[in-house]
C-alpha cells in the first residue's frame, strides 16, 4: 500500500507517526511513501533530523516540489540526502510498485513574497509533460490543484482568483488519468469527470491518503497536534531566511 501524503513543511517526525498508525492501529501494511510537495527541503532541518538526530523515514519516500522549499539550494540539498529520500522531478514519469506517475511539483503564481520563482509552473514544463505520450501516464501528481474543478480557495486569499494552474486542463485531456492526486491548498477534495477522479489531500497533521495496486484511493482521516515553531525559526521566517510556512495559517 502506498501513502500519500502533502505539506509536512519541516516537521518529518509527522511521517513516520502517520506511518505508525496505518500500520499499527489500522493493521495496513505501508510500503512506501508518496509526498504532494511542501515537503521542506531547507538546510537546518534536514541536517537537524537526518544528521544530527540520525533519523530515517520507516519506509521508502518519494516527492515532488511545493512552493515552499529552499529553490536556491534545492539541488544541491537533494543531491545531499539521496540516500534519504528520492525527488521525481517534474516533467518525468516515475514507475512506483508499477504505476507510472506523472510529477509536476511547483504551484501558479501568487505574488512575490507567496510564490518564490522557483516554485513557479513554467510554459516550458506544461509542453515537456505534453510531450510524453497520453497512454505512459497512469496517474498524476501535482502539488497544486488543476484549475476548473471547483478547489475552493482559502478564506482571505480569494484576490488572487481561481485557484489551480494554468494550462492543467491541456494536461488532463491528454492523459485522462485515473487519477490525479494533489495537494497545496491544506483541505479534503474528490471531483469526477469522464475519465479522472481529483483528489485533493489536507496537510499531512490531518491525515493521509492510501493507494493499493486497483487505482483504489481512500482518505484516513487522523489528526496529529502540531509542534510549535521554535522562536528561533519565527525569527528565521520573519526575516525570509526560512520560508517553510506554518500549515495553520
Amino acid at each position: 500500500m502506498i501513502l500519500i501524503v502533502t505539506d509536512t513543511h519541516c516537521y518529518f517526525d509527522i511521517i513516520n507517526k502517520q506511518i505508525e498508525y496505518a500500520e499499527e492501529s489500522l493493521g495496513i501494511p505501508v510500503s512506501s511513501i508518496i509526498h504532494l510537495g511542501d515537503f521542506g527541503i531547507y538546510k537546518s532541518h534536514l541536517y537537524d533530523f537526518f544528521i544530527k538526530r540520525g533519523k530515517r523515514f520507516l519506509r521508502p519516500l518519494y516527492f515532488i516540489d511545493g512552493n515552499h522549499e529552499d529553490f536556491n539550494s534545492f539541488e544541491n540539498l537533494v543531491w545531499k540526502y539521496k540516500d534519504f529520500f528520492s525527488y521525481l522531478p517534474r516533467a518525468s514519469v516515475n514507475t512506483i510498485e508499477g504505476y507510472r506517475f506523472l510529477s509536476l511539483g511547483g504551484t501558479a503564481y501568487m505574488d512575490s513574497a507567496a510564490t518564490q520563482r522557483g516554485a513557479i509552473i513554467t510554459d516550458k514544463q506544461i509542453d515537456e509533460c505534453l510531450s510524453i505520450p497520453g497512454d505512459d501516464v497512469d496517474i498524476i501528481l501535482t502539488h497544486d490543484c488543476p484549475s476548473g474543478i471547483g478547489v475552493p480557495n482559502t478564506p482571505g486569499l480569494g484576490y488572487y482568483g481561481e485557484t489551480g494552474f494554468k494550462r492543467s486542463s491541456e494536461l488532463a485531456d491528454h492523459f485522462k488519468s485515473k487519477l490525479w492526486l494533489f495537494g497545496h491548498h491544506h483541505k479534503w477534495f474528490t471531483y469526477r469527470d469522464t475519465y479522472t477522479t481529483y483528489h485533493g489531500l489536507s496537510g499531512i497533521w490531518k491525515g493521509f491518503g492510501l493507494l493499493d495496486g486497483n487505482y483504489q484511493f481512500r482518505i484516513v482521516e487522523h489528526k496529529i497536534d502540531w509542534e510549535e515553531t521554535s522562536f528561533i525559526d519565527k525569527i528565521l521566517m520573519k526575516i525570509k531566511i526560512l520560508n517553510p510556512d506554518h500549515p495553520q495559517k
